[in-house]
């Protein structure tokens, strides 16, 4: 079997996860001039942030709900990892704790000093 398509151990994401989501696409569509579309998420909206005048977004804004309830906020850089377990298991034996699951592919972990990343086991 080959290895993952992807470069384990870089950034494939940053997210922002608040309780008034639109009001702070507003306020980066404004700061830094990011284009917001929306990603729908059932009953409302979250926001891919893409640079004007881009065609790939740079960044996301999501609402603190369902299983973003749990996340602090700031902004979370997801690292791909090639193994998602070997990855949570480590990080819980290096004394890190796991956050947040998010979906089957993910997990917000936070480090020994108390960071929070999510670690994203990209998909074939």
């Amino acid at each position: 079997m080959s290895g993952p398509r992807f470069n384990a151990g870089t950034i494939a994401w940053l997210d922002l996860t608040v309780a008034d989501a639109a009001g702070i696409r507003d306020f980066y569509r404004a700061l830094i001039g990011w284009e917001p579309s929306p990603v729908r998420m059932g009953d409302y909206d979250d926001y891919n942030m893409t640079p004007r005048g881009g065609d790939k977004p740079a960044a996301g804004v999501c609402h603190a709900r369902g299983e973003n309830a749990k996340l602090p906020p700031q902004w979370i850089p997801y690292i791909t990892v090639a193994d998602l377990a070997a990855s949570v298991a480590a990080c819980e034996r290096l004394g890190g704790a796991v956050v947040a699951r998010v979906g089957a592919t993910c997990c917000v972990i936070r480090d020994p000093a108390g960071a929070v990343i999510a670690l994203l086991e990209p998909q074939a």
